[in-house]
Parts: C-alpha cells; sequence; structure tokens
C-alpha cells in the first residue's frame, strides 16, 4: 500500500502522536511539512541513482524519504535517540537508507563514507541543517577535505545570506570568506517560517555549495590564511591594523613590522577587514612569513 508522504502536516502529526514525541527546542527541531520545498531542494541538488546522499537531521524521514526514492544510497545522521525509532517506521519501505544515531559535530564522517557510501559515484550533502550549529558543521565537513562534490542546504536566510556575501557589504565576513574559499555559492530558495512544524522565528534560505576543484586562492599555510581572516573581523568596526594589533603578539613592540606587512602586501593600514577580498587575505597571508619576528 502507497503510503502518504511524511512530509504533509496531518502524516507528521500521525508519526508525532503515535510515538508520542515532543519537540526539544535545545536541538532546534523544526519539521519540514511541504512536499513543493522538498522537491526544489532535490531538485537543486542533481541527485541521481549513482548518488551517494549525506543528511544531517533527518528528523522524522520527511526529506530522507525522497531522497531515499532517488539516490543509490542515503546516510543520515541523528542526535536525537528518541527519533530513532520513529526513523525507522517511517523509512521501512528503504533498503538504501543507513541512520547512524550520533552527533554530526563528533562522527568520524569519512569512515562512515567509505563504509556505506563507497561504491557510489559522487556524494553529496543535502539536509535542513539545525540552525544552531549550521557553521560548525559545515565549517567542520568543509576543512575535513571529504570527497563531497556538493552541499545543498537549508539554513536560517541570514546565515544564508552570509555564505555569498561580497566584500563591502554587511553580510560579509569570515565565514564569507571560508566557504569560498573552499566551494562556488548559490542561492537557491528561500523559504517561508510556516512550511515547517513548529515554525522556526525566521525565514529560510536554501543554499547550493559545489566544491571546487581545487580552493579559490593559493595560500602556503591554510591555518595562518583563516586565523587571519577570523582576526580581521573581531570588531568590525576597527581597522585592519587595530585588528591585527590584537591578534599578534606584543603587537606594540612590532607595529612598525605589522604595517610594513599591511603595506608590502598592498593593503592600506586603515582599511577595514569587509574591505578585502579573498585575493587580499591570501596575499596578506602568503605574505606574513617574511616577517618573521610576528606572531600569532
Amino acid at each position: 500500500m502507497e503510503h502518504k508522504d511524511i512530509a504533509t502536516p496531518a502524516r507528521t502529526k500521525l508519526l508525532l502522536d503515535k510515538h508520542g514525541f515532543s519537540f526539544k527546542k535545545s536541538l532546534g527541531q523544526n519539521f519540514l511539512i511541504d512536499t513543493n520545498v522538498i522537491n526544489n531542494i532535490i531538485t537543486a541538488s542533481g541527485i541521481t541513482d549513482e548518488s551517494g546522499v549525506i543528511e544531517i537531521g533527518p528528523g522524522m524521514g520527511s526529506l530522507t524519504e525522497q531522497l531515499a526514492k532517488r539516490a543509490k544510497k542515503v546516510l543520515a545522521f541523528e542526535i536525537d535517540q528518541r527519533l530513532i525509532p520513529i526513523l525507522g517506521d517511517s523509512l521501512s519501505s528503504y533498503n538504501n537508507v543507513t541512520v547512524i544515531n550520533e552527533d554530526i559535530l563528533k562522527a568520524d564522517v569519512k569512515s562512515a563514507i567509505e563504509t556505506y557510501l563507497s561504491d557510489c559515484k559522487e556524494i553529496m550533502v543535502v539536509a535542513n541543517l539545525p540552525y544552531y550549529i549550521t557553521t560548525p558543521i559545515l565549517m567542520g565537513l568543509l576543512e575535513e577535505h571529504l570527497p563531497i562534490s556538493s552541499y545543498v542546504v537549508m539554513m536560517q536566510k541570514e546565515v544564508g545570506e552570509r555564505l555569498s556575501a561580497s566584500p563591502s557589504t554587511k553580510s560579509y565576513g569570515s565565514l564569507s570568506i571560508a566557504v569560498q574559499y573552499y566551494t562556488s555559492v548559490e542561492k537557491v530558495m528561500i523559504v517561508p517560517k510556516g512550511v515547517f512544524m513548529p515554525p522556526p522565528n525566521v525565514d529560510s534560505l536554501v543554499v547550493k555549495l559545489t566544491a571546487l576543484e581545487k580552493p579559490a586562492v593559493t595560500v602556503n599555510n591554510e591555518d595562518l590564511f583563516f586565523k587571519l581572516t577570523r582576526g580581521a573581523f573581531v570588531q568590525r568596526r576597527k581597522t585592519i591594523l587595530n585588528n591585527y594589533m590584537s591578534l599578534i603578539q606584543n603587537s606594540k613592540e612590532h607595529k612598525g613590522e605589522i604595517i610594513a606587512w599591511l603595506e608590502a602586501s598592498e593593503i592600506e593600514p586603515i582599511r577595514r577587514g569587509e574591505s578585502l577580498t579573498l585575493k587580499e587575505f591570501a596575499e596578506l597571508s602568503n605574505n606574513f612569513e617574511d616577517f618573521p619576528h610576528l606572531l600569532i
């Protein structure tokens, strides 16, 4: 018997009642109850029957179910133990789904990919990310250099705007730089809060990140590059010189050298971090080693 999609208010409520489930605010649980939104997410991801898909926070399985219909395999990470039996029930018709009861921030994603998705032609992440930990999840996955070709992820609209932001805009910051270093970013759609149960306080944005074959800029030391980008935005209203004076050890006695390093990179010390491009941050990072007295 063909059952109704999970992503409807009636079926979600039925599952909630059947399992006596109550939402946990601390886990940022907002379940999608709109099949149109899910179909748009799936279309944007370009899944085929050769794709291996990683989902984070499957909830009741409304997106998982649609992924399972189209992908070769789905690997879902769910932190909430209470949802595991519900997912076992709601996804019982699909034998290509593996649900791991683990916190994605602590999971060994690399070995999970090798174990469960090794026979898939491409690996992508498709997920409605928990809003309160969107940034650490994304950065954790990107920095691990995993074999993931693309991410189609839903997040709080404001965070999504930051991923694609350009220099000298309000949303531009170290997150924009980090994500654009590894991927090309495009906005897919704005999602109103009414399509969730319970509705969140804000609208959402679906963003597609496509992994670049090599990073957008060439840097000699990635750790240093990211330290410098983060350091430039610690106090947005301060100049790049003042922010780096706070970042660099014994900066008062090395102020002249800090200015010389900025000028060698063709960065005026009075500029603010938000005005610098990825290329300029790469230049700063690569020139840093020419000034051996400067330590972070």
